[in-house]
């Protein structure tokens, strides 16, 4: 059989090789022996093509013949040849597939292509049957790797019998040898696609090759160096099909997917669990910021507040963000107000006052935005504020400008879809279903300590998430290992300039920087209408609105002129002369009495706006008994987890044990934000987990409304601890997010989920569950 192979190629020398280069190749190309995985039989028949070439090519006559032939095939390009070698190849094609007819063979689709015999301008030798096996493994060591597969490949589909003929030698020996060879093409082939940043081709590849091993079972330590390069390419990967064109559905809907295992695996974004991936807290950190400039704002969204739930403070601070350029780009304040709610909850252990002072100035609440700026320790973004409001009363002039940069070059172009908009504030306020929200926003009462100024403490997260100024966002270099290297080498560097915890040898919790931590000083003053006169305006009409309903502020309004009046008469007293001071008293009492007049006045028509008085003998009432039995008013139906369930597990139980799961987190989550119904079904590290979160969403004012379907798919019980089990259920859920009573946003899924269950005390509860495809 002809293969594409020259005897000057099989020894790793050029044409031109000397006598004594000959000898010296041979040599070490022996002694340069292949995996220990290979058989006796692929190791011979290596050798004995070994032997073949520098056999021929050291005796002078016989290589004077090869030669000639060897050099006509390389240099001859004349038409008549090349439509020569077209017909040779089509009259090839046919023949392979008339061989792997009567073989009992199926080509594959990337076989029907295969030069089996190399056309007159590739050099070729012929080789006995049971050389094949050698020739292949020469071929992947000289790096055809794409060759190796055509050639190897259709002899190890379902179907062939010319190796179980014993076509090639001993089948116990030889399909496995072929099965390697073919796998580590795949492994190089993969490898060298990643250094080529084709890195979706080169996870196919690997997986490509894993497959064949897992098929054949073969080899498992093979196979356990592709999963750890499949593992280590996850992240560019990821990169690759993200920042495909959005047409691409299918393509990124997988990048998501890939990044999602990685943050399961991981804990989330912040979490300290092992993904394989090689990446630290830090360098996963810049990968995510790497990340989300190839991600829509929406798709932002939908990662970033799923992995806050976990509860993450990275995911947290980022879900801000996002919900501030939507908020802003779409015209919707109520985005802008959730952030807000969420820079609270950050609040009480970093010192995010200037991006809550952002948030206040877009909702029109200047008086608290001017606060905030007060309790922020942002040298650099204040001293920028302070410089352009230096002719003003207050810092929103300063802060206006800043806010417009911030979003312009901090935060839009971190979204693929808002990357190329432009910010304006002036459009933004003169926008029709802003001035309406605004108006309609209530006052936030604060609690006093939520607020309180914070040290920034190294290492807490969420920190900030932008490189300091002067720095750009990490990129992840493409180092795939090389054949000498091994998988093991397989490493992301930081960018040079960037501390590393590896070089230090220390490990430290991550830290990030924000956006609103690096603004440049000497950022360009531009004309930036100033919202905050419209603001004020509609923030004096919106309290003189609620104070004229009251008639609170007109009783403080007369009470400030009153005092003013008073202030004004007792200076005029310490002038008088003695002889009008008698006059002047007797004008003070008249004064005073006319005073009493209003005031009385004034109290019967307060008295008169709030009701009638009652006549008459009244009833007497005590305070620790109704007059009358008054029946309570029914409840609305929320849902109620159902009580803890004991005895073995079985598929009724386990069925039981997750609707009371779904039921506690509907009352949890739910208006009522019942927290307590948790505890009768989840047991740590789940329950932590998940009371943090409702009592979140209990301090801001949002829930959550839920319908599901359940069907219970299986349940297996741990052999060797009776008290685990694991269930496996098809959970259909429907669920509505409010914002107070604001419905923001829906989602209806239907996922397929693993669930860890314990006996604890006789009673069965969820430790924790993970989402499976």
């Amino acid at each position: 059989m002809l293969i594409p192979l020259d005897y000057y190629r099989i020894l790793g020398l050029p044409i031109q090789a000397t006598a004594e280069q000959l000898q010296q190749a041979h040599r070490d190309r022996t002694l340069q022996l292949p995996r220990r995985e290979y058989s006796e039989v692929a190791i011979v028949a290596r050798k004995q093509l070994l032997d073949e070439a520098c056999a021929v090519l050291s005796d002078s006559e016989g290589r004077k013949a090869y030669d000639a032939s060897f050099l006509a095939k390389t240099y001859d390009r004349e038409s008549e040849a090349a439509q020569e070698a077209k017909h040779q190849r089509s009259k090839t094609s046919a023949g392979t597939a008339t061989f792997l007819q009567d073989t009992g063979e199926t080509a594959p689709p990337e076989f029907k292509t295969l030069e089996a015999a190399p056309d007159p301008h590739t050099p070729s030798i012929e080789i006995d049957d049971n050389q094949f096996v050698g020739a292949l493994l020469i071929l992947q060591e000289l790096g055809e790797y794409e060759l190796v597969q055509k050639l190897g490949r259709p002899y190890l589909n379902n179907g062939s019998i010319a190796i179980a003929e014993g076509r090639f030698g001993d089948p116990q020996l030889v399909r496995p040898d072929i099965v390697l060879t073919v796998s580590l093409a795949c492994l190089e082939l993969g490898r060298e696609q990643w250094q080529q940043g084709q890195y979706e081709n080169a996870a196919k590849s690997l997986e490509a090759g894993q497959e064949l091993l897992l098929r054949e079972s073969l080899f498992a330590s093979v196979r356990g160096e592709m999963q750890a390069d499949i593992y280590k390419l996850r992240p560019y990967n990821i990169l690759e099909l993200l920042s495909l064109p959005e047409e691409k559905v299918a393509e990124r809907r997988r990048g998501l997917e890939i990044l999602r295992e990685m943050l399961q695996e991981r804990g989330g974004i912040d979490g300290s669990g092992d993904d394989r991936s090689g990446l630290g807290i830090e360098d996963f950190l810049r990968f995510v910021q790497q990340m989300r400039k190839h991600l829509t704002s929406s798709e932002q969204q939908a990662l970033f507040e799923a992995e806050a739930g976990r509860p993450s403070a990275v995911a947290t601070y980022l879900s801000v963000y996002t919900l501030l350029a939507q908020g802003f780009a779409a015209r919707q304040p109520s985005m802008i107000r959730r952030a807000k709610l969420m820079l609270m909850q950050l609040g009480r252990r970093q010192d995010v006052h200037l991006e809550k002072a952002v948030c206040s100035l877009l909702l029109g609440q200047t008086e608290e935005a001017s606060r905030a700026l007060e309790l922020s320790s942002e040298k650099e973004p204040l001293a920028f504020i302070r410089e352009h409001s230096q002719d003003s009363p207050d810092l929103l002039p300063g802060l206006c400008l800043y806010a417009e940069h911030w979003l312009q070059e901090e935060v839009f172009p971190h979204f693929r879809d808002l990357a190329n908009e432009s910010v304006s504030l002036k459009d933004y306020f003169a926008d029709p279903k802003v001035q309406a929200y605004l108006e309609a926003l209530p006052q936030d009462a604060e609690t006093a300590n939520e607020w309180v100024v914070v040290q920034p403490r190294a290492g807490k997260l969420p920190g900030r998430l932008q490189p300091a100024a002067g720095r750009s966002p990490a990129a992840i270099p493409p180092q795939p290992p090389t054949a000498k290297q091994g998988a093991s080498m397989v490493t992301l560097t930081p960018v040079p300039g960037e501390a590393s915890t590896a070089a230090s040898g220390t490990k430290s919790p991550a830290t990030v920087t924000a956006p609103s931590a690096v603004a440049p000083v000497s950022l360009p003053i531009a004309t930036v209408p100033d919202p905050a006169e419209s603001t004020s305006k509609h923030r004096r009409r919106q309290h003189s609105g609620r104070s004229g309903a009251s008639g609170n502020g007109l009783k403080g309004d007369f009470v400030d002129r009153a005092r003013t009046k008073a202030a004004e008469l007792t200076a005029q007293v310490k002038s008088m002369p003695p002889n009008k001071l008698a006059l002047f008293l007797v004008a003070g009492v008249l004064s005073l009495l006319l005073l009493w007049l209003i005031l009385s006045l004034l109290a019967s028509a307060m008295q008169a706006l709030s009701g009638p008085s009652l006549q008459g003998e009244q009833a007497l009432l005590r305070l620790e008994e109704p007059p009358l039995e008054i029946p309570a008013l029914p409840a609305a139906p929320e849902p109620s987890a159902a009580g803890p369930v004991s005895g073995e597990i079985t598929e009724e139980s386990a069925g039981q044990i997750v609707q009371s799961w779904l039921s506690a987190k509907a009352a949890a989550l739910g208006p009522n934000h019942a927290v307590e119904e948790l505890k009768q079904v989840l047991t740590e590290p789940a329950l932590s987990r998940w009371q943090l979160m409702a009592e979140a969403q209990q301090r801001n004012n949002a829930h959550q409304r839920y319908v599901h379907k359940l069907e219970v798919n299986g349940v297996k019980t741990n052999p060797t601890n009776p008290d685990r089990a694991q269930v496996e259920a098809q959970v259909a859920e429907k669920a509505e997010v409010f914002d107070r009573d604001q419905l923001v946003s829906s989602r209806n899924e239907n996922l397929r989920v693993r669930y860890d269950l314990i006996r604890q005390e006789g009673q069965w509860r969820i430790m924790d569950w993970q989402v499976i495809k």
